[in-house]
C-alpha cells in the first residue's frame, strides 16, 4: 500500500506511439451536446482531443441527415488557436444507443495548415434528453499536414495529463498526477527516492501559467516506458498557485510542446482496485494494529494480503490523493496531522460520516488517507456507493465491500458466497441483461414525444466491477427513497466496467400492433441497441422504424456468437402506468413530491428517479455538484409521496440555469413488471448466463426544482 510503483503501474493505459512527420498518428476524442431545433434542424457543441495535438473546442452548426439513416456533421475542431475542419459521418440510431461511423479531414489552418486524413473508425454512445442529445465517440485515425508537427523523432509528446486516482484534468496542490505520452523517457522502468527529484536522468515536468512567466517542475515518483507505454507520474508542489498552465515535458535536452491542464487548491479523488476511478475502492479494514485487511467481498487471503469485507462499526482506512496543500516539502515522507484547510465528509451508502483523520499518509509524499468509522447502522452489500466531499466537492463514484456483523462474506443478490470467493481469487462473473423501454417527455418546443428503445449486452466482470451488475431496485426498499450525490465524472453511483461478449446477431420480434417481426438489434463493440420507432417529432429522425411497445408478448432470439451461444428470451408486456396530470413542470422541495397514476399490473415495481445539479466548467473539467434521488414502490398502491426531506437534500435548480447549461435536472416515473423475464444462455467457454429481460416504461421530463 505505501510503494508507488504498486500504486501506479496498474494505472497504465497503451497510447499509439506519435510518428513525428507530416503524417501523424492520432485518436479523435469527442464530448457534445446535440440540439434538436425547431423542424427538426441539428447542431452541435462541445469539446474535442487529438492525442499529440492537446484538447479544445468541437462545432458543428449544421447537421443534415441522410436517406441512409446517416448523421453528416461538417465541423471545426479548434486546439490552440488552431482549426482542423472535415465531416463527420456517423448513423442516427447513436441518439439512443451506440453506433459506428467515421470521419474526414478536408483542411485546417496553424498547426494543421493544409490537413487531410481520417478516421475510419469511430464507435460513439449517446442518451436522448429532452430537445437535445448527448454523443460521444472516439478513433484512431492520421493527419497530414503540409508541414511538419515539429521538434523531430525524438520530441516528447504529451497525450494526457491527470490526476492519478480518476484521470481527471484538473490537478490539486500537493496532489499526485501522471503524465502519459511518447518519448517522455528513456526505455525501462526508474523509480525514485526521496528526496523525490526535480529532474532526473534528463526528464522532467514543468508547469508555466498559461497567462505567461516562469514554469515550476514537478517532484518525479517514475519514469515508465515499456511495451509500448509511456508515463510518468509526479507530484505538483504545493506551493504552486491555481489556475489555468501549459504543461511541458523535457527529455533529453528536448522540450515538446505544451499540454494545457487546470491546477486548483483541492479536488479529491480515491483510488480504485482496478485504476479505472471507479469500481471497488482501494480501502483497508483496522483488524487490529497488526493486521489491515484489503477490503474484498469474502474473508481469505488474495496473493499473500489477508483481505475481508467491512462490518458496520468497523474503522477504515481510504486511500487517494488531492486533499490539498501542505506546508514543508512535498518531496519527502510526510510527517501527517489534518489538512486545516479541508472540510472533508465521508458519504457512504447515503450516510454523510465525519472521519477520524483526513491528512497526508503519515512517511509518504502527495498520497492522503482517510480514517472513518463506519455508522452501526450503515447499509450493507457488496457495491456499497462511497464517495468523498471535500469543501461541498465530491469525489469520484466508487463503492465499498460491507458485510453484515458476524459474517464473512458481503451479500450480492443472486450470487453465492462460493462465487464471491472466486471472484476474489480472481475469477469472473457474466451477466446479461436486455431492456425494452419506453419514455414520453413533454417539450416546450415540441410538444410530446415517445421513444421506444431495446437495449442490452452479456457482460464479464472482475471483483472490481461488481458494482456495474447491481440493479436499481436494491438502491432502495419498497415504499422508501434514497438520496445519492451526483458524481463528478459519471452519472453511475457505482462504477462501470466488464467485458462485453459477443451473442452474434440478435432480433427482436412482438405482438400484433408492435410492428416488430425479427427487428435487428445494431451490434457496436458487444453492445445491442436499436431505436424501435418515435412518436411527436414533426420530422422523423432518420434511421428509425415504425416499432411501437404495445401490451402483449416480446422475444429475443440469438442466433449465438463467438462468447454466447444460442438463446430465445420472452417478456409479457402490460398496460403502462399513466401518471395523473403528467409529471410536474416545478417541484417546490420543501412542500414534497405527490405522484398519482393508473394502469399497470398491480404487482408491476414503480421507479421514481430524481436528479438536480449546478454545472461549471466544460469537457474534463465539466464539474456536476448535487444529489439524485431514487424511490421505489409498487403499481397497485397508485400514488406515492416523496418527502420533503429527500427533496431538500438536491439543489435548488432555476429554468434559467438550466436553459443556459449552468444547471441539470431530471423527473422520471417508470414502472417495470415484477419478475421480469429470465432466460438462460450457453457460455461457448463452458457453462451458462442466467440473463434478464425487462421493461421500463414511463414519463420523464426536466422540472425546475424550488
Amino acid at each position: 500500500m505505501k510503494t508507488y510503483a504498486a500504486l501506479f503501474l496498474f494505472a497504465c493505459f497503451a497510447f499509439a506511439c506519435l510518428a513525428q512527420a507530416a503524417t501523424t498518428s492520432t485518436t479523435l476524442s469527442v464530448q457534445a451536446t446535440v440540439s434538436i431545433g425547431a423542424g427538426g434542424s441539428f447542431s452541435a457543441t462541445g469539446t474535442a482531443s487529438l492525442t499529440g495535438f492537446g484538447s479544445g473546442t468541437f462545432s458543428a452548426p449544421n447537421i443534415t441527415t441522410t436517406a441512409t439513416g446517416n448523421l453528416n456533421a461538417p465541423y471545426t475542431i479548434t486546439i490552440s488557436g488552431s482549426t482542423l475542419t472535415g465531416v463527420i459521418t456517423i448513423p442516427a440510431s447513436v441518439i439512443s444507443g451506440t453506433a459506428t461511423g467515421s470521419a474526414t479531414i478536408t483542411g485546417g489552418t496553424g498547426t494543421f495548415s493544409g490537413a487531410t486524413g481520417s478516421f475510419p473508425t469511430l464507435n460513439g454512445t449517446g442518451g436522448l434528453a429532452g430537445t437535445s442529445f448527448a454523443v460521444t465517440f472516439s478513433g484512431a485515425g492520421s493527419i497530414t499536414t503540409s508541414g511538419s508537427t515539429g521538434g523531430g523523432s525524438n520530441q516528447p509528446t504529451i497525450t494526457q495529463v491527470a490526476d492519478a486516482a480518476a484521470y481527471g484534468s484538473t490537478i490539486a496542490q500537493g496532489s499526485i498526477f501522471i503524465v502519459k505520452g511518447v518519448n517522455l523517457s528513456a526505455s525501462g522502468f526508474t523509480q525514485f527516492s526521496f528526496p523525490l527529484p526535480q529532474s532526473q536522468n534528463g526528464v522532467s515536468v514543468t508547469f508555466t501559467p498559461a497567462s505567461g512567466g516562469s514554469g515550476t517542475q514537478a517532484y518525479l515518483i517514475y519514469t515508465y516506458n515499456l511495451n509500448g507505454v509511456n508515463q510518468i507520474a509526479a507530484i505538483l508542489p504545493s506551493t504552486l498557485a491555481a489556475g489555468p498552465y501549459n504543461v511541458t515535458v523535457t527529455n533529453g535536452g528536448t522540450t515538446g510542446p505544451p499540454f494545457q491542464a487546470t491546477v486548483v487548491a483541492q479536488k479529491f479523488n480515491l483510488f480504485t482496485q482496478d485504476s479505472t476511478g471507479s469500481g471497488l475502492v482501494v480501502a483497508q479494514n483496522f483488524i487490529s494494529a497488526s493486521q489491515l485487511d484489503i477490503n474484498r467481498l469474502t474473508t481469505g487471503t488474495v496473493s499473500g494480503f489477508t483481505v475481508s469485507p467491512a462490518k458496520p462499526g468497523q474503522t477504515l482506512i481510504l486511500w487517494g490523493t488531492g486533499l490539498g496543500p501542505v506546508t514543508g516539502g512535498d518531496n519527502v515522507g510526510a510527517a501527517g496531522g489534518n489538512i486545516p484547510a479541508a472540510n472533508v465528509q465521508v458519504v457512504v451508502g447515503g450516510m454523510t460520516v465525519s472521519p477520524l483523520y483526513a491528512g497526508r499518509a503519515p512517511g509518504l509524499a502527495g498520497e492522503d488517507q482517510i480514517n472513518v468509522t463506519l455508522p452501526a447502522n450503515v447499509p450493507t452489500g457488496c457495491t456499497v456507493a462511497l464517495q468523498v466531499s471535500v469543501n461541498g466537492t465530491l469525489s469520484n463514484s466508487t463503492y465499498l465491500s460491507i458485510a453484515p456483523a458476524g459474517s464473512n462474506a458481503c451479500v450480492q443478490p443472486g450470487l453465492t458466497t462460493a462465487q464471491l470467493q472466486s471472484l476474489d481469487q480472481g475469477g469472473t462473473i457474466t451477466s446479461g441483461g436486455f431492456t425494452l423501454a419506453q419514455f414520453e417527455e413533454t417539450i416546450p418546443s415540441i410538444g410530446t414525444v415517445k421513444l421506444d428503445q431495446a437495449s442490452g449486452a452479456f457482460t464479464q466482470f472482475t471483483y472490481a466491477q461488481l458494482g456495474a451488475v447491481t440493479s436499481v431496485s436494491s438502491a432502495a426498499a419498497n415504499g422508501s427513497c434514497q438520496v445519492s450525490p451526483l458524481s463528478n465524472t459519471t452519472a453511475s453511483i457505482l462504477g462501470g466496467g466488464g467485458i462485453a461478449l459477443d451473442a452474434g446477431q440478435i432480433t427482436l420480434s412482438g405482438p400484433s400492433g408492435s410492428n416488430l417481426t425479427n427487428q435487428t438489434l445494431t451490434q457496436t463493440n458487444n453492445f445491442y441497441s436499436a431505436i424501435l420507432g418515435e412518436e411527436g417529432l414533426s420530422t422523423s429522425l432518420p434511421g428509425i422504424g415504425n416499432g411501437v411497445l404495445v401490451p402483449g408478448t416480446y422475444t429475443l432470439n440469438g442466433v449465438g456468437g463467438k462468447d454466447v451461444g444460442k438463446f430465445t428470451a420472452s417478456l409479457t408486456l402490460g398496460t403502462p402506468l399513466t401518471v395523473t396530470g403528467g409529471l410536474p413542470s416545478t417541484v417546490t422541495r420543501s412542500s414534497g413530491l405527490t405522484l398519482n397514476w393508473t394502469g399497470g399490473n398491480s404487482t408491476d415495481v414503480v421507479v421514481i428517479f430524481g436528479s438536480a445539479g449546478t454545472v461549471s466548467g466544460t469537457g474534463a473539467t465539466r464539474t456536476t455538484t448535487g444529489a439524485s434521488f431514487i424511490c421505489l414502490t409498487t403499481a397497485g398502491v397508485g400514488t406515492f409521496t416523496v418527502p420533503a426531506s429527500i427533496l431538500n437534500q438536491l439543489p435548488a435548480v432555476t429554468s434559467a440555469q438550466a436553459s443556459s447549461g449552468a444547471g441539470s435536472t431530471s423527473l422520471e416515473v417508470v414502472s417495470s413488471p415484477s419478475p421480469g423475464g429470465t432466460f438462460t444462455a450457453p457460455l461457448t467457454a463452458g457453462g451458462n448466463v442466467t440473463g434478464t429481460f425487462v421493461s421500463l416504461r414511463g414519463a420523464a421530463n426536466q422540472p425546475t426544482y424550488q
